[in-house]
């Protein structure tokens, strides 16, 4: 049995990296609901967060590159370059930028806890990637779907 429902996985989990390997950057991970109380604290905040992987071994300018959410909200960056095989946290607080967080400097929470869609565009306004969950198939925060397809590609 085990075996039966990994092998699917598994040849997925290629499917999805050969994905990956054509398209170098991504949004890796989601921290949508920030732990604990949502007091708008600055710490609250920034543990609300957006991860972009280069999965590539080039750098890739994402200088007006954006991250928005279903309402417009949206994110620019602005002379960022992501180094190969590397990874960026997109806070929502206020922080001082560095090459593994960068801030959006609000003071209100963008991502949705219920159910939200983080889209990633390049400077061109071409879509990248995008990650949402809730919308009914959700219920533990893990039924995000990775430009459309969910990440154990069954589920619908």
């Amino acid at each position: 049995m085990v075996s039966a429902v990994a092998l699917p996985a598994s040849a997925d989990d290629h499917h999805h990296h050969g994905r990956q390997h054509h398209r170098a950057v991504y949004i890796s991970d989601v921290q949508y609901n920030s732990p604990g109380l949502d007091d708008r604290s600055n710490r609250s905040l920034n543990a609300e967060w957006v991860e972009i992987t280069n999965g590539s071994r080039r750098a890739v300018n994402l200088d007006d590159w954006t991250l928005a959410d279903e309402d417009g909200h949206t994110y620019t960056f602005h002379h960022y370059r992501l180094n190969g095989h590397a990874t960026v946290r997109v806070h929502t607080g206020i922080g001082r930028d560095r090459k593994t967080d960068l801030f959006q400097d609000r003071q209100a929470y963008v991502w949705d806890n219920h159910s939200d869609t983080a889209t990633l565009r390049n400077h061109r306004g071409r879509f990248v990637d995008e990650v949402f969950w809730g919308h009914h198939d959700d219920h533990r925060g893990d039924g995000r779907r990775y430009s459309g397809v969910h990440r154990d590609g069954h589920r619908h």
